[in-house]
């Protein structure tokens, strides 16, 4: 399974890059705000600036609407760099943009999507990832984790090359049960990431070595 963060928060992307365990990033327009980055030319620099930390998959998302403008669009932010991953809405010019962009060599990761039927439509236009939005179906009461296991079973039995992107993760939890069921990829907060390092055991494990060492050392000197 593929580790991205969904951040746009530079510092917290190189903690998870020094960690060792980052495959690539995701980010939205919201993320952007949250960071103060505003206005085109910011955003642009911003993004580069990701690239220069990760190694590949920065997921840059458009946000036109309609078919001419996310391929304008699109096509400028992947000339930035080739580790952008042009970031498009399952919406219906935005499946037409994934098509074409696929025709074209464009890595595409289509975005807010919430059913097996979109998850469908994305992959036969070609999409790269494709990024269920499991978190936000919790929040109503709908079974996020059940539509993963139904795009993987979908994707299996058709032989669909698009990648998994499993979105809105909240909690460590979340990412187990997403690698239990097939996804090849998560994306999450820091926090989440940094969850799956955390064990009671762990702690005190650790703690009773480092006092038995210390025992040991104190009884060796005297």
């Amino acid at each position: 399974m593929k580790f991205f963060i969904d951040t746009a928060n530079l510092d917290q992307i190189k903690e998870a890059q020094d960690l060792g365990v980052l495959d690539g990033v995701t980010t939205n327009p919201s993320l952007m705000a949250k960071e103060g980055i505003t206005g085109d030319e910011n955003v642009i620099k911003h993004y580069l600036a990701i690239c220069d930390i990760v190694d590949a998959n920065v997921s840059a998302e458009v946000i036109s609407t309609d078919f001419e403008s996310i391929i304008k669009e699109g096509e400028a932010l992947a000339k930035l760099n080739e580790k952008i991953v042009v970031k498009v809405p399952m919406i219906k010019d935005g499946v037409k943009a994934i098509k074409y962009f696929t025709d074209h060599g464009i890595k595409t990761n289509c975005t807010l999507v919430f059913s097996a039927g979109q998850a469908l439509l994305a992959a036969k236009a070609g999409a790269t990832f494709v990024s269920p939005f499991l978190g936000r179906l919790d929040d109503i009461g709908t079974d996020g984790l059940g539509l993963i296991e139904e795009i993987r079973l979908i994707y299996d039995n058709y032989g669909y090359e698009t990648q998994i992107l499993a979105a809105s993760i909240r909690h460590s939890m979340h990412v187990i049960e997403c690698a239990k069921l097939g996804a090849d990829v998560m994306t999450s907060p820091l926090s989440v990431i940094l969850g799956l390092l955390k064990h009671p055991l762990t702690d005190t494990g650790l703690a009773t070595f480092l006092a038995d060492h210390a025992k040991a050392a104190a009884a060796a000197k005297a």
